[in-house]
């Protein structure tokens, strides 16, 4: 109660404690971190690698690979994004590779997703398509469908040519 040490003090006992204490873990093992955080101000044109978390809140011109993404409400990815974990509150437009995605209410995705779990809150935007892989980062990125496109007139189908021969 009375002491002369600060309660502060770290003592060779308190540092050896300190030493061999637990380090804070994500349920995946990997050892928790800061993310790097892209803020609101800043855009960045060309394409970012983490072996942690990223956290975007401001514009990506390029191609994003981390661990875990957080795209955030007002940010903008203009590429494709590879992670573990991503979220979206913002827009992305661009094909996404993740174990685990999730597009949140605020949410702007135009884009194909190739995943291992995938959650859409309501409200969401979403124009592509998704497909399940037990490996998304492994597994070849998903293909578009082909359209066939001529720049000569297509024949109408053969009820619109009917309609148009009654005259209705």
């Amino acid at each position: 109660m009375f002491s002369s040490k600060p309660k502060d003090a770290i003592t060779p006992a308190s540092a050896a404690n300190l030493a061999t204490a637990p380090t804070n873990r994500r349920a995946n093992g990997r050892p928790a971190s800061a993310p790097s955080i892209i803020s609101a101000d800043l855009v960045v044109q060309g394409n970012l690698l983490s072996a942690g978390d990223i956290h975007i809140d401001g514009r990506v011109e390029g191609d994003v690979r981390s661990q875990g993404l957080v795209i955030g409400d007002k940010a903008e990815v203009h590429g494709e994004v590879s992670a573990e974990e991503l979220t979206v509150r913002g827009k992305l437009v661009g094909g996404i590779r993740a174990r685990k995605v999730v597009l949140t209410a605020t949410a702007h995705v135009e884009g194909d997703v190739l995943h291992e779990a995938f959650a859409v809150e309501a409200g969401a935007f979403f124009e592509g398509s998704c497909r399940h892989s037990s490996n998304p980062l492994g597994d070849e990125a998903p293909k578009p469908q082909a359209v066939a496109k001529s720049d000569a007139p297509q024949p109408a189908p053969p009820f619109m040519a009917a309609l148009v021969a009654q005259g209705t």
